[in-house]
């Protein structure tokens, strides 16, 4: 890890933290669940609007429109243009997908 300071003393590292959120995405054609990852100072969005093309999903699931499982992975990218919405798990009233 490389460490510089300005001089003030501030801290630069390569490393960006992050934090994660559990999310339920819909696409033009199937839902997807998994863990996005976003700055701790950022909201959701502000991760999706400095996204370039693609948001990066892990412990993925991609859903048919009956909620059964098509695929699972660890990691997965979803075309930011596909996204119809994105919902966090933490703002549903009734959880009905797993």
């Amino acid at each position: 890890m490389v460490i510089q300071y300005d001089d003030k003393g501030k801290i630069f590292t390569s490393v960006i933290t992050k934090k994660s959120i559990k999310v339920l995405i819909q696409t033009q054609t199937h839902r997807v669940t998994g863990m996005v990852f976003y700055r701790p100072d950022d909201r959701l969005i502000d991760e999706l609007n400095q996204t370039d093309i693609f948001l990066a999903v892990t412990d993925a699931k991609i859903l048919d429109e009956n909620n059964n499982v098509l695929f699972e992975s660890n990691f997965l990218t979803v075309n930011i243009n596909q996204i119809v919405w994105i919902l966090p798990y933490e703002e549903l009233a009734v959880e009905q997908v797993e």
